[in-house]
């Protein structure tokens, strides 16, 4: 079987029996192997190439191993990777104003995951909550959506109501309200009853976890407008719609809204290390004093070369407008899809999903699965959505055999 691969030292079969074997069971993974990748393909063990229209859930927005990117760490790692913030080193001060600078902020803290993100938003806030709009002590509360997906941590999914990330993990983090998403008026109405406790707002600009869901236009304008009306701050979860995904530098440009605070991740490093960044104004970053929260690697100097790199590639390459164009290539072309199982088509930019009815025994997992049979390998969600996020790299006849396979098997399940 050794003699047959084309890339790494175990088959597909043997990679997937090692991690059920050893590995805790907190996925469930579409039954496919990547062993290399490169922009918009992966090839598996065995040497069958595949489309990427998951880019690790947007992480890999510059395409898979950006020889840009892979540059900078190679370059990076030989000369240091890590101090710890006990010191200083000489690419987080660089990094830091390359990044406020290009995302129009004052200030930034770093730090690796985008559940760390959403955590250190979450702390800042509530702290400003305290120390700027004078909240009584505990009382602080957060407002979240309805159907969100923030991360995976106890606090995190405090504010979820997916009973499936929450049961047996309780008991859960308290001062936490949610309401109904794409709905100003149920922001306004918990704004006008509890706004002199509540500290910040957190949304998704498109809830990607639940399905792609696109809000309203004018959503996120009022709601911004809500809460400066309330002195609550607005804080966006960028993590996987920003960094060009949906065809602006973030989904918030569209409305022309700039948060208070604004959470980022995943694309941050291109998809090469864990890097998230938390970016907002002095007045509010600075109710942050030494030693009251860190990482050992938030900003560490290989992340700081690495995320200089993503950014200038999404820079220099135009990726906001690629997408922007391709996306309207990919709606386009799945309305033509000659297929009654479809119910709706939605997303902005590269990132849009596929409703689709369950019928005759398919949902959307078995769908997928007959397109990784085909070639291309795209993640279902909640049963009767399939998400479509290729990397914003692709190529145009790239993107369109890919979306012929799409259509033939997809036309092909009532034949």
């Amino acid at each position: 079987m050794k003699d047959e691969l084309k890339y790494g030292t175990v088959s597909s079969e043997q990679a997937m029996e090692l991690e059920s074997g050893y590995g805790a069971h907190n996925y469930h993974p579409l039954p496919v192997v990547i062993a290399k990748g490169e922009g918009p393909f992966v090839w598996d063990p065995e040497g069958n190439r595949y489309f990427d229209f998951l880019s690790a859930y947007s992480a890999v927005n510059q395409g898979h191993c950006h020889p840009y990117i892979v540059d900078a760490l190679y370059k990076q790692a030989k000369e240091l990777t890590l101090t710890s913030r006990a010191f200083y080193n000489n690419k987080l001060g660089e990094f830091e104003k390359f990044i406020t600078e290009y995302f129009g902020f004052e200030m930034v803290l770093m730090m690796n995951t985008g559940a760390e993100g959403v955590e250190t938003a979450m702390k800042l806030t509530r702290k400003w909550g305290y120390e700027k709009k004078g909240i009584p002590e505990n009382k602080a509360k957060i407002v979240f959506c309805e159907n969100n997906f923030h991360g995976r941590t106890i606090a995190i999914i405090s504010a979820s109501n997916d009973e499936s990330c929450r049961e047996n993990f309780g008991p859960f983090l308290s001062n936490i309200e949610r309401v109904p998403y794409d709905d100003a008026d149920a922001l306004e109405k918990i704004l006008e009853e509890q706004g002199e406790e509540i500290c910040a707002f957190f949304v998704e600009p498109i809830q990607g976890e639940a399905g792609v869901h696109v809000p309203k236009d004018g959503y996120l304008k009022k709601c911004h407008d809500l809460c400066k009306k309330h002195n609550v701050l607005f804080v966006a979860d960028e993590i996987q719609t920003g960094i060009a995904r949906t065809g602006k530098l973030s989904a918030c440009d569209y409305e022309g809204v700039k948060p208070d605070v604004m959470i980022l991740g995943k694309a941050l490093s291109g998809g090469v290390l864990p890097v998230s960044a938390v970016l907002s104004s002095k007045e509010i970053m600075l109710v942050i004093k030494p030693g009251q929260h860190g990482s050992t690697y938030g900003g560490f100097p290989l992340a700081c070369a690495v995320a200089k790199a993503a950014l200038e590639v999404v820079r220099d390459e135009n990726l906001a407008e690629k997408s922007f164009k391709l996306g309207e290539i990919v709606r386009k072309e799945l309305h033509n899809i000659n297929s009654d199982r479809i119910t709706t088509i939605r997303g902005k930019g590269l990132l849009n999903a596929i409703v689709i009815e369950p019928r005759d025994g398919l949902q959307a997992w078995d769908i997928c699965v007959k397109l990784k049979e085909h070639g291309v390998l795209c993640k279902p969600t909640h049963g009767h959505i399939i998400r479509l996020a290729p990397p914003l790299v692709i190529k145009e006849d790239e993107l369109m055999e890919a979306l012929g396979i799409m259509k033939k098997v997809i036309e092909g399940l009532d034949k």
